[in-house]
């Protein structure tokens, strides 16, 4: 038991070993693990901050696509309505038109006199007018007039039947007379 006691001298030596150890502890989670860990710390929040904005990015991105498409589109379907409405007055060409459309419909005797025009309050809509058509068809059936005004719709897409009247005819039971309003959107020229 003797030899474990230790001198003075040695207890001192010691003690300052077990100070200077842990002040080397202290100096490296302090001075030099501590700066680490708050650096990491700053780099994972600056990645996650970097994640969420590229995430939205793509998603703008998908967004942005998507509208390129639409625009794409509207462009097309823009060029295409413009083409659809010829050169001159629509005084001039849409009654004809008619009468060659409901003549291929097996629907004889068309006239169409124009009712008025409206010019749109819109700014995008400036340069087109809407027109109001009546079209009077005064022999036809029920049948080829509902087959008619349906194809019309379709062929025609900026035309809309805003009002239809059907009259039975007196002398001729199995034919009708029917006036059309039609509402059509046109370029200014």
């Amino acid at each position: 038991m003797n030899q474990f006691k230790l001198k003075k001298d040695q207890i001192q030596k010691v003690g300052l070993s077990v100070v200077g150890f842990v002040f080397l502890l202290y100096i490296y989670f302090n001075f030099f693990l501590g700066p680490l860990n708050r650096s990491r710390n700053t780099m994972l929040a600056t990645i996650k901050e970097k994640q969420s904005n590229l995430d939205s990015s793509r998603g703008e991105m998908s967004k942005a696509t998507t509208l390129e498409q639409q625009a794409k589109t509207a462009t097309t379907h823009f060029a295409a309505f413009k083409a659809m409405n010829p050169e001159g007055a629509p005084i001039a060409w849409f009654p004809p038109r008619m009468k060659i459309f409901f003549a291929n419909q097996r629907i004889d005797k068309v006239s169409t006199r124009l009712e008025g025009t409206v010019g749109f309050k819109q700014a995008e809509l400036v340069d087109w007018m809407k027109y109001s058509w009546l079209i009077n068809l005064p022999q036809a059936d029920y049948a080829t007039v509902g087959k008619a005004v349906a194809d019309l719709e379709n062929a025609e897409p900026l035309l809309s039947i805003t009002k239809l009247s059907i009259h039975l005819l007196q002398d001729q039971p199995q034919f009708q007379q029917v006036d059309l309003v039609a509402t059509n959107i046109i370029q200014k020229k």
